[in-house]
């Protein structure tokens, strides 16, 4: 064979080795990712498994967590798969409940149905009922203010022994101070607000049970609205059992409270002006004696603790800062003064 002819002949297999080793190596990668997407990590497991996406979460986050809760095999295949299909749009947030058994599509068919999902609604200490309608209105739940009529119409009083019937009926929101803060999971589909008032009642009553019994000296109104006060005013343990100490030996001296937590709970607005230190209603503690009708929101665990077990001290007054929320104790009113002009500028 002449050599010009050999040198060719090697070119030529080359140049075809080229595209057989890249028409193997996609037929290689396009098995895997086949397996990795139609081939579920055990067809025998169907143990449900909750799964969570946050509202804003992306695809590959989403594919991420997928992996880390050991439900799918490969993240980049998951999220190549919903990239090519279009997938990724329909994902919706909520709580899922999915299974080892289930392949990449099958999952990603449950995330995108609502009538699987478990929205996720979070409660923050210090919320009011007011808070929780207009969330649940951002949620596109309920129309405004459809949970707080619900609340309104509540009469299951008997089903709860720390709800005082005759005093809270009495109020605009009667279970203001009950509906305990936390994370709940809910059905969006034919969502009750009834159900969630149930729920918030129920997990207040299972955290509030032990409490109770160790209650001596107030009422279980006195000690939830004092609690709610707390919430609002102060950020700390120590400083809440502090500030409780104080507000509770003012009570009892017969001063006012004068905590603008409670007029602010009926100005709904977060400044307070001479027109409204001089509002004529039972919230306003800077005019009126005694604890104001009910809670001003829904307060922790840590709050209410606070307030059955307050730290004495030698202090009558306290402010918290503007830019912190430090709080600056005084003994006297001409030491609070003093301390108005230096924090409260």
């Amino acid at each position: 064979m002449p050599f010009y002819s050999y040198n060719r002949n090697r070119r030529f297999y080359r140049l075809l080795a080229v595209p057989v080793i890249v028409a193997f190596v996609m037929l290689i990668g396009y098995m895997r990712y086949h397996s990795f997407i139609y081939d579920p990590v055990d067809p025998s497991d169907n143990t449900g498994i909750s799964f969570q996406i946050k509202k804003g979460q992306s695809v590959k986050e989403i594919a991420a967590n997928l992996k880390e809760k050991g439900l799918i095999k490969s993240p980049y295949s998951l999220y190549l798969h919903a990239k090519l299909n279009h997938l990724g749009e329909n994902i919706i947030a909520g709580r899922f409940v999915l299974t080892k058994a289930m392949n990449g599509p099958k999952i990603l068919e449950a995330l995108s149905d609502a009538s699987k999902a478990q929205f996720v609604i979070t409660v923050q200490e210090g919320l009011t009922i007011r808070d929780i309608d207009a969330k649940l209105v951002d949620m596109e739940l309920t129309r405004a203010g459809e949970f707080m009529q619900a609340v309104k119409d509540f009469d299951n009083w008997g089903g709860y022994t720390f709800l005082d019937k005759n005093t809270l009926s009495k109020l605009s929101l009667p279970l203001e101070g009950y509906l305990y803060p936390d994370t709940y999971f809910i059905n969006p589909d034919g969502f009750n607000s009834n159900d969630l008032i149930s729920m918030m009642l129920n997990n207040f009553e299972k955290k509030f049970s032990k409490l109770q019994e160790s209650i001596k000296k107030h009422t279980i109104h006195e000690i939830i609205t004092m609690a709610s006060i707390l919430e609002s005013e102060v950020k700390s343990t120590k400083d809440r059992k502090t500030v409780s100490g104080i507000m509770w030996k003012r009570l009892e001296s017969k001063w006012t409270l004068g905590a603008d937590a409670t007029l602010l709970y009926v100005t709904t607005d977060r400044n307070i002006d001479a027109k409204d230190l001089a509002l004529n209603s039972p919230y306003n503690t800077r005019k009126n004696l005694g604890l104001p009708p009910g809670p001003i929101c829904n307060p922790s665990v840590n709050s209410i603790e606070a307030a059955m077990y307050p730290t004495s001290s030698a202090y009558w007054f306290y402010l918290t800062t503007l830019d912190t929320g430090k709080v600056i104790y005084a003994k006297t009113n001409d030491e609070q003064n003093v301390n108005r002009a230096k924090y409260l500028k």
